[in-house]
């Protein structure tokens, strides 16, 4: 199972919207693609949901299908189903990365996220995001402030483990 996406990393996004993928993310990619072994083009899946989201959220493959494996179980009257249906699932755009490592963005995701010139990768553990680095560095400030007020300079952010939340 795929998921250990760790790390920043910020690569030059070309006038044809390619970019490429951190190499470990790319190993993660491909463990956790099972026809990547063969294709030797790993299969992932961008979500750039709702209209106020900041970011491209990548899933690997498989991680993909346990996502959507777990939207469609629920139950049919649940309104949350029909918001994740449309924020998660519909606005999902599968692809692979090309032989050279990278991943071709398309055009209307690079305008609507600004993805001209560079591309901040963060790691998140299961999945990576795709910043524009100004974007990112200013919700970054944002909420660090916000945090910081609320629980002092001297946080320990391994403390929000032991709290089960």
């Amino acid at each position: 199972m795929a998921g250990m996406f760790i790390g920043e990393y910020t690569f030059k996004v070309d006038s044809k919207g390619r970019v490429s993928i951190p190499a470990l993310f790319r190993r993660e990619l491909e463990e956790g693609d099972p026809e990547a072994a063969i294709s030797k083009r790993p299969r992932l899946v961008i979500v750039y949901g709702a209209d106020s989201q900041k970011m491209l959220q990548v899933h690997s493959y498989s991680g993909f299908q346990r996502l959507a494996q777990a939207i469609n179980a629920r139950p049919y009257n649940d309104p949350n189903r029909a918001l994740l249906q449309r924020f998660v699932l519909n606005k999902a755009h599968p692809t692979e990365i090309d032989p050279d490592g990278r991943l071709v963005l398309p055009a209307n995701l690079r305008e609507r996220f600004k993805l001209v010139g560079d591309a901040y990768f963060a790691g998140m553990g299961e999945t990576f995001e795709i910043w524009n680095p100004e974007t990112f560095a200013e919700v970054d400030a944002a909420r660090l402030e916000k945090l910081m007020a609320e629980v002092g300079e001297d946080f320990d952010p391994l403390s929000l483990l032991a709290t089960g939340g």
